[in-house]
């Protein structure tokens, strides 16, 4: 059974997402199912989306759940435990940490408020395992002034998240912008509807590859020595649109 129709036939307690999410979910999530891992959902509404990892899961998964609202504590149940206490609040976040120990996948679905999405973020996705996922959504509300947001300020999580594409490809920025903790860590960012996606992971030195005939690649390189291909050239040092470099 996918997620979406978990969804639709759900009869436990109320999920509340945007229906686009769900392959989102599925698509950056599949690989953990049936293994032991730990999940952090900040923000846990009435429950129903912890009932749903733990059933995406399977048997081998802690749903870990954190809210401001000790209400929420009513959700505990096998594999579903649940933290009280503020998003932003680091302290309570290594708490959890100490508790749980390092989260697969964290999603943020918390209070939306822009510097409470930073905060959990520079906090939690340094300490996460280095294949782990990182997924933001609700992201419509870094345009909403309530909640911090607005086009182009500067607090704004969308922005804040443009800025980190030039750190993952600080190694081509030919000195101009240094590689970070970021730069080393991560292997790609997915941007969707409301939805940022971080997929954590390390390389090994990065460089082009060419393959095929001894004759045509030498023949490449002549004509890159003579300057004859241009276009080549100026490509050299830039990567394709999915990441992988360009020689």
């Amino acid at each position: 059974m996918t997620l979406w129709s978990y969804a639709l036939n759900n009869d436990k307690r109320l999920i509340h997402k945007w229906k686009h999410y769900f392959p989102i979910y599925e698509r950056h999530f599949n690989e953990f199912v049936n293994k032991p891992v730990t999940f952090i959902e900040i923000g846990c509404g009435l429950g129903g989306s912890l009932q749903m990892w733990k059933q995406y899961f399977g048997p081998h998964a802690r749903i870990v759940g954190i809210d401001i609202n000790p209400e929420c504590k009513k959700f505990t149940e096998d594999q579903i435990e649940i933290h009280i206490g503020a998003q932003q609040d680091t302290a309570f976040l290594q708490g959890v940490i100490d508790q749980v120990g390092i989260p697969d996948i964290v999603v943020d679905d918390g209070s939306h408020v822009m510097s409470h999405l930073a905060a959990s973020f520079d906090f939690l996705y340094p300490k996460m395992l280095k294949n782990g996922v990182y997924l933001v959504e609700d992201l419509h509300t870094a345009y909403w002034e309530e909640y911090e947001g607005g086009l182009r300020d500067p607090r704004n999580f969308i922005e804040i998240c443009k800025s980190l594409v030039d750190e993952l490809n600080a190694d081509h920025s030919r000195g101009t912008l240094p590689p970070t903790e970021f730069t080393r860590s991560t292997m790609a960012m997915h941007f969707y509807d409301s939805v940022v996606v971080f997929e954590r992971g390390t390389t090994t030195k990065k460089f082009g590859t060419e393959t095929g005939r001894a004759f045509d690649k030498l023949a490449a390189r002549v004509k890159r020595k003579l300057g004859v291909d241009h276009s080549q050239s100026r490509r050299s040092s830039s990567t394709s649109s999915n990441g992988s470099a360009i020689k």
